[in-house]
């Protein structure tokens, strides 16, 4: 049941619809409101006329403040009555007890923004001697018809906010003095303000709120956790990544290394590994794909990219391509080569297609299959449709490759659906670009001798 007007000190709720057969209230914070007002009238007559009125629409727009509610009743013959029932405020010292009670306990605030009154915060208020709840004669009736007492208007206005109690425990607040978004403010800075100070509460606070946690912290249910999200305060802006990445450890020292163990290709694979988290460090702060995370080994699909995460291991062979695709000392690269099988020529061809699309790139160049017959199909029309039928080029295919006759090009077809350039250099074939999802790009790409200083 949604008010209208502004927000804070006052709320208007439209007038309801007659109601018929059912009970005027729901739940047990409704119930002990009509208890209160049952409790406080002198006549009993006078309570069931205002039922019967508020039962049959008689109460327009109730608008409710801090201290009273106000509607204006008709009665049978049409004549209007505005009916005040003014509700006791809570001090300013009352509602900073309130707050720190309401603050020490997200099932509180979790109960509260589902709309529930929860039966603790009432209680641990009564114990504090605050009265959320109104009690027998809190609800000090005042009517134009100039009773003295409960008449049938301010019996039948006290009925009807029953009702909006129902639907939104915060009616009763802001009776008390506190409006909705005020009340959730003060409540978050004050979380907020505690957590700054290093905790939620006093060791005996803690104590008395149940589960235990992890190494004997106090625990809280998820449904409170979440709950509470709102009262915790903002998240600290994100470092800023240093602009390149710390110094390697020298492993030049006067100790022998054990047998086996080279310090220098220690020292760069350190150095490697800084290298990489540096990047990715540049990347999870939103700097994007670097270029030099690029050169690395992302490039389009590879294993670094934007997809350090979900990239599948790598094998030794391919790693050792990662790393010689770095240009590292020349006995390095000599050593990364014989480790991985590969010679010399292989290496080269290998860090050239891993700086063009990292393991995808590479597995084009060393690996073949058999695409579907779909793909194949779909490729054919594309390239058919690319060009005028006298400049067409001539391909022959042969698997995921498809080589142009009588030009050095060729196409390759990677197993993630991309196409991918490469030119005849010397006797082997070389990548020649990056890759794209449409043969016709990718093929021009190869007949115009790749991007100006690719891969190089």
């Amino acid at each position: 049941m949604s008010g209208y007007g502004h927000e804070g000190d006052e709320r208007t709720f439209a007038a309801l619809p007659p109601t018929q057969g059912a009970a005027f209230t729901r739940t047990w914070w409704g119930r002990a409101w009509l208890k209160a007002l049952e409790d406080t009238a002198l006549d009993g007559q006078q309570l069931k006329a205002g039922r019967r009125q508020a039962r049959a629409g008689a109460v327009g727009a109730v608008s409710v403040r801090p201290g009273r509610i106000t509607a204006v009743v008709k009665d049978r013959d049409g004549t209007a009555y505005r009916s005040d029932v003014l509700v006791r405020e809570l001090s300013e010292e009352e509602w900073e007890r309130l707050l720190d009670l309401a603050v020490d306990s997200a099932g509180h605030i979790a109960a509260l923004l589902d709309r529930e009154m929860p039966p603790h915060l009432v209680e641990d208020a009564a114990a504090a001697g605050l009265d959320l709840l109104p009690g027998i004669g809190d609800l000090d009736p005042e009517c134009g018809c100039e009773a003295w007492d409960h008449c049938p208007h301010t019996s039948a206005l006290c009925y009807q906010v029953a009702r909006l109690l129902d639907e939104d425990p915060f009616v009763l607040l802001l009776m008390r003095g506190r409006g909705e978004r005020t009340l959730l403010d003060q409540l978050q800075a004050r979380s907020a303000s505690r957590a700054a100070r290093g905790g939620r509460g006093t060791d005996d606070t803690r104590e008395a709120e149940g589960a235990e946690g992890v190494g004997g912290m106090p625990g809280v249910s998820a449904e409170e956790a979440y709950a509470a999200e709102f009262l915790l305060p903002p998240l600290p802006a994100p470092p800023v990544a240093p602009d390149a990445p710390g110094r390697s450890p020298s492993l030049d020292t006067e100790t022998e290394p054990a047998p086996g163990i080279d310090p220098a290709a220690l020292e760069f694979l350190a150095s490697a590994a800084s290298d990489r988290a540096h990047r990715m460090l540049v990347e999870a702060l939103g700097g994007g794909t670097s270029d030099a995370l690029m050169a690395g080994g992302g490039g389009a699909g590879g294993a670094g990219g934007g997809s350090w995460a979900a990239a599948a291991p790598l094998t030794v062979a391919q790693d050792a391509v990662r790393l010689a695709s770095d240009s590292p000392a020349p006995w390095l690269t000599a050593r990364l080569t014989s480790g991985s099988g590969r010679t010399r020529a292989e290496m080269d061809l290998a860090t050239r297609a891993w700086r063009f699309g990292g393991a995808a790139a590479l597995a084009v160049l060393e690996e073949e299959w058999t695409p579907d017959t779909e793909a194949l199909m779909w490729a054919g029309t594309r390239l058919s449709e690319a060009w005028e039928d006298d400049e067409r080029p001539v391909l022959r295919r042969a698997g995921a490759r498809w080589t142009v006759v009588g030009a050095e090009a060729q196409l390759r077809l990677g197993e993630d659906g991309r196409w991918w350039p490469y030119l005849k250099s010397g006797a082997r074939w070389s990548p020649a670009g990056p890759p794209d999802r449409d043969p016709a790009t990718a093929l021009a790409t190869a007949l115009a001798g790749g991007p100006t200083g690719a891969g190089g």
